[in-house]
This record gives structure tokens, sequence and C-alpha cells, in this order.
């Protein structure tokens, strides 16, 4: 059986905890988009791990990680996180790394950079982690695919071709030092040395693995809301946060994908710039952001400190249908324990009409939340194992959540470990 596990808002929802979690019963995960660009924080048995391109199951010894084709892929960056964990006494995961997979280059690390230098106070708010100067060479068709390493005559010819195109930009847009074809070459071959231990047909290995029933998990990057045909365009990352690339990005049957797990914060946060219609600011953001995730809510990758807002019905309402959910995990409800009453927003008002469906970006930049404000439950609900046991209250404002979404909640997080879950029957799952 194939779940994949995506993010119904604008990432930084607790993907890398449910999906450690989920990965207890799972043979393999893979990572089938995205760079490391973003973060997943996991706390297990080996301590507090922040995750940038291995999948969230490394830390079982039963499972095989896969990076897929649709990941950008900085071996480096890999290579570095692989020994980070092992040097913590996580024993080494058994990774295989798609022959199809195309590199993250150093140049388009300064590309990214040089852009964002370029456009000023309009800057995208980039991590300069080479993303979508990546994405775009992908699609230009002028990326180096990781088969491409192998083949030491192309290389030699296509060194010089991209060093060309790229001194143009170089020279005459950016005015910084120009690619030398020798240096790009030398730097594939180191490439090659360090990648070519991993290196395998990962679609074909899936397919296998299905033919025989192993459970799969699909591990999203960011969410919803930065996709970049369905979010909040033009910020938005550079490829499909959603789980149906995940069938592209993994190179599997779209049909195989039988549970699409959602995952949604008690309220919301954001990294990078962009429409936020729940935002709040000043010393209320600052108190949830405080209290927020583990240890406060700052980027995994990062470390910026996160925009904070409150539950967004409306996007998230969205961003699961986007996802094709068929469960919600409700994640850091605990962190929710201080306040007396809670704000979500039920809807937006744009132009003097309230709407719940949520709208193209330029409508979202002239809206206001609709606020309905919730009782509090006001006390520490971590520990707690049986959703009959949680307060009144806490109960009231899932299952209100759960209605205006319209998606199932069946795992809420209470905690930021491995066991902090609490499992749930829906009465929208009957």
């Amino acid at each position: 059986m194939v779940k994949a596990v995506v993010g119904a808002n604008w990432g930084d929802e607790g993907k890398g905890k449910i999906t450690d979690m989920l990965a207890q019963e799972a043979d393999i995960i893979v990572r089938f988009q995205g760079g490391a660009n973003a973060g997943h924080t996991i706390i297990n048995n080996y301590g507090k791990f922040a995750l940038h391109t291995l999948p969230s199951g490394v830390f079982y010894g039963h499972t095989t990680s896969i990076i897929g084709n649709g990941v950008a892929l900085d071996i480096p960056v890999l290579m570095k996180e692989i020994n980070s964990i092992v040097e913590r006494d996580v024993p080494m995961p058994k990774i295989l790394v798609s022959d199809r997979a195309q590199m993250v280059m150093s140049y388009h690390k300064n590309f990214d950079a040089y852009e964002e230098e370029r456009l000023g106070g309009k800057s995208f708010g980039s991590t300069k982690s080479g993303i979508a100067p990546f994405y775009s060479d992908k699609y230009a068709k002028i990326g180096f695919q990781v088969s491409e390493l192998f083949d030491d005559d192309l290389l030699k010819e296509k060194v010089v071709r991209v060093a060309e195109q790229k001194n143009v930009l170089l020279e005459h847009l950016y005015h910084k030092p120009l690619i030398n074809p020798d240096d790009l070459y030398k730097e594939l071959q180191e490439y090659k040395e360090m990648i070519a231990p991993y290196v395998c047909d990962t679609s074909l290995f899936l397919h296998n693995a299905i033919k025989e029933g192993k459970n799969i998990l699909l591990e999203g990057q960011l969410g919803s809301l930065k996709d970049p045909d369905h979010g909040i365009y033009p910020m938005v990352t550079s490829s499909s946060t959603l789980a149906g690339y995940g069938a592209i990005g993994a190179g599997i049957p779209p049909y195989e994908i039988q549970k699409i797990v959602t995952v949604c914060k008690a309220y919301s946060s954001a990294v990078g710039a962009g429409a936020f219609v729940s935002e709040i600011f000043g010393d209320e953001a600052d108190e949830l952001r405080r209290r927020g995730g583990d240890g406060g809510e700052f980027g995994a990758t990062t470390g910026r400190p996160r925009r904070m807002g409150w539950f967004d019905c409306v996007a998230s309402k969205y961003g699961c249908r986007m996802q094709g959910t068929t469960d919600v995990a409700f994640t850091v409800l605990d962190v929710l324990g201080y306040l007396e009453e809670i704000p979500v927003c039920v809807g937006y008002e744009i132009n003097g009409e309230v709407t719940t469906d949520f709208p193209p970006t330029h409508y979202l930049e002239k809206a206001k939340p609709v606020l309905k404000k919730l009782p509090g439950w006001n006390c520490d609900i971590r520990g707690i194992k049986k959703y009959e046991e949680l307060p009144e209250n806490c109960r009231k404002y899932i299952e209100f959540v759960e209605q205006e979404i319209g998606y199932p909640i069946t795992m809420v997080s209470n905690g930021p470990g491995r066991e902090d879950i609490i499992y749930r029957e829906s009465p929208l799952s009957k």
C-alpha cells in the first residue's frame, strides 16, 4: 500500500513527525519533490534532528529511504546530512538515489543569491538553496541528471555548453565572475564519487516493491499553498507540493496512492513572503511563536522566525481538497493550552463580501479574516493518549475545525515526540 504525507498550508505543519511516526509500519519512504530549502524536525529516541533531504523515516533499521527523481538533489548537503545522523549513533540507513534525479549545482545557489540581490525589496524571500534556478534549468532541459555522471564524453561536452549559456547572464545581467567549464567538470566528478554507491533505478525498485505488497510512504515538502499551480503564486516553491505529484516524483502509477494524510497545524505559521490572511502581529504573535513548535516557531532550515496566525479554515479546506485528503493529522494542539479563547478564521471578507472559498493570490491581498472565537481549555494536554480524555473544549475545537474543513481528523498530535499522538475515530470517515 502507498500512503502520502503532505502539508495543507504553507509548510511547517509537522509532516516530519507524522512521517517518522508512520514509518514504523513502512518498508520504504520516498522524498518525491523539493530540495534542501526546507526542513523537517524530528524528535525520537536518538534526539532532535532537522532533516533537509533525507526522508523522515531514516531512523528505523527496517526501512529503505529513497530520494526520488522529482527531488532537487544537493549531493554535498545529502552527504553531510547522512554523516550528521550517523555521528549521533543512528545506524547507517539504507539509501537509494534515483538515477533520474537532477543535481543542484553550486552555480544554482549563486544565481539564487544574485537574483535576490538584484530584486532588492521585491525579492521572493528565497532560502538561497538554488531551488528556483535548479528547476528552471530542469525544465529548460539544461540540468545535469545523476545518470549523466557516468558518461564522461557527454559531461565534457555539456559543461562547455552550459557554462557558455550561464556566462551570458553572469556577465551582462549580474556582473559576477564567470563559470570555468573545467571547474564545473571537476565539481561533477566530485559528485559522482560521493553519490555512486547509492544510485539505482528507484522507479523499478518501487515497481517491484509494490508487486510484493510492501508498505510505501511518500513524503512531501512544504504544503498546498506553496504549490506553483495551486498556491499563492508567485510566492511559491518551484516543484509541485501535492500528493498527485508523488506519483511523478517517485515514478509510480497514480492509482497506487491509496491513502493521503494531510498535515494541518492547530494554528498557522509560515516562512517566507506571500499572502497570509489570518496572520497576527506584535505581542500576540510573539507569544504564540515562543510557545509554538518544539522550542519555538523558527525555520528548520533558515532559523528565521516564522510568521504566525490563527487556524485558517478557508486555506486548510482548500489545501486538503487539493491534496485529495483521506485523513487529516492535526498537529501542535498542545501549544494552544495557554489561551482563554482561541480565534479561528472561518471566512475571508473581500471587497465587502464574505467567502469560504480560497481565491487566487491577487484577491488574497485584499482579504480580511472573519474570525470566530472558541473557548480555550486552559491546561496542558501533553501525555493524554485517548481522545475521550481531552478536555471538553479541546474536543470541541477539533470537532469545529473538522466540520469547517470537511475532512476527517483521525490523528491529533499533542506534543513533539513520536509517541505524542492520539488516534481518533472521525464521523466523517464513515
